[in-house]
């Protein structure tokens, strides 16, 4: 028997029988047409199957000794390798209990021998021409979830490069360094995560807006590029009049993300977390916060969480005109604030993560040397502003 080995450009049949006669009568018909494989039992078939190249099409006999069809066809539904391979039974046995527990099996069609080889060069055709449309989609599905996931990552990187370019403006001006900004959005993150389960927060906090906070707490403080110099950078406590200006920075803020969002045509774009973060982190729960005096949930979840972050990150940090509180401290002082600064649940989610607190700002912990550079840069702007 002289079998047609061309598995390159040919579909490939698989010819399962322990009869030697059979398996020359099946690759006699078949080998102008197709690649032909053959195994003379059950064992073979299913170690030709799991091979290289696979085959397209597998033609099954169930009378077999030691495993029979049936059962060769139960373990090729089991292997991840072969589940997908078509398979007919090609057999003696033509009663109708045997075509039905056949079809169960996930056969694709049920031929009886003798094989009319006309009816089987049109069966094999088409279940061949089948499987061939089967992995044309199941291609070009692959590709289309790989191109989405390509185009995700894209945006992905366009909000990220977004958001840190607004960022770093920002910190151009003020006098904080850049490591609060990433101790700040990893807090954010970490409070957000430990209210997912909350009944108040469950609907909002999905891990997608959980991402979406944590990319955009960095620009809390977008709005401080529009704060003068003198205000902005004053090493001492400012006065009234200067603490309004200050407090301008959240609607400037907002102004300058909302012009962002009308250039993307879109009120509802990544940035609308970040909208809210900078217009209203600095309300308070009491309603004694800025810019509208909001109260309880009028502030937006976002703000909320900013809130409690900001203000552990300002009391454990060193500046110019205060040294950096401990880490029990500043918990205290958060604590204090509960219902008043801080939304009640938030506090006592911050609570239970304090120590997860703690170990960021270890790990993103500003150096001696910003400190030093931080303060040289507040004397050089007001040396060189000097008359």
């Amino acid at each position: 028997m002289s079998l047609n080995l061309d598995f390159t450009t040919r579909p490939v049949i698989l010819v399962v029988d322990d009869t030697p006669d059979n398996l020359t009568l099946m690759a006699e018909l078949l080998q102008d047409r197709y690649a032909i494989k053959v195994a003379n039992n059950g064992e073979r078939a299913l170690r030709v199957a799991a091979g290289t190249p696979p085959p397209d099409l597998i033609l099954l006999d169930i009378m077999m000794p030691d495993m029979d069809g049936l059962e060769v066809a139960r373990r090729l539904r089991a292997d991840p390798a072969t589940r997908d391979i078509p398979f007919i039974f090609l057999t003696a046995r033509s009663q109708i209990e045997d075509e039905r527990q056949g079809f169960e099996l996930g056969a694709v069609d049920y031929i009886t021998k003798p094989v009319s080889p006309p009816i089987l060069l049109a069966r094999v055709h088409t279940h061949l021409t089948l499987k061939a449309a089967k992995d044309f989609l199941k291609d070009q599905n692959a590709y289309l979830e790989s191109e989405v996931q390509r185009r995700t990552q894209e945006v992905s990187m366009i909000q990220d490069v977004t958001i840190m370019a607004m960022a770093s403006l920002a910190e151009t001006r003020d006098n904080e360094t850049g490591n609060h900004i990433r101790r700040t959005q990893n807090y954010v993150r970490i409070l957000a995560r430990q209210l997912q389960g909350h009944p108040r927060f469950a609907a909002f906090l999905s891990d997608a807006n959980i991402e979406l906070l944590y990319k955009s707490a960095p620009l809390h403080d977008i709005g401080k590029v529009g704060i003068p110099d003198r205000i902005l950078l004053k090493p001492g406590k400012l006065t009234p009049e200067e603490f309004e200006i200050m407090k301008t920075h959240t609607t400037l803020g907002r102004d300058a993300i909302l012009h962002a969002e009308v250039r993307l045509n879109s009120p509802n774009t990544f940035l609308r977390f970040a909208r809210d973060i900078a217009y209203a982190h600095q309300e308070k729960w009491d309603g004694s916060g800025y810019p509208l005096g909001l109260r309880g949930d009028e502030i937006p979840v976002a703000a909320r969480l900013m809130a409690v972050a900001d203000v552990y990150d300002a009391l454990i940090s060193r500046r110019v005109y205060k040294p950096p509180f401990p880490h029990e401290q500043a918990v205290q002082i958060i604590s204090e604030g509960r219902g008043k600064h801080f939304d009640p649940d938030m506090v006592d989610a911050f609570l239970q993560v304090a120590e997860d607190f703690r170990s960021i700002a270890a790990t993103f912990a500003d150096t001696e040397g910003d400190a030093q550079l931080e303060a040289e840069r507040v004397r050089q702007q007001f040396t060189e502003a000097a008359p």
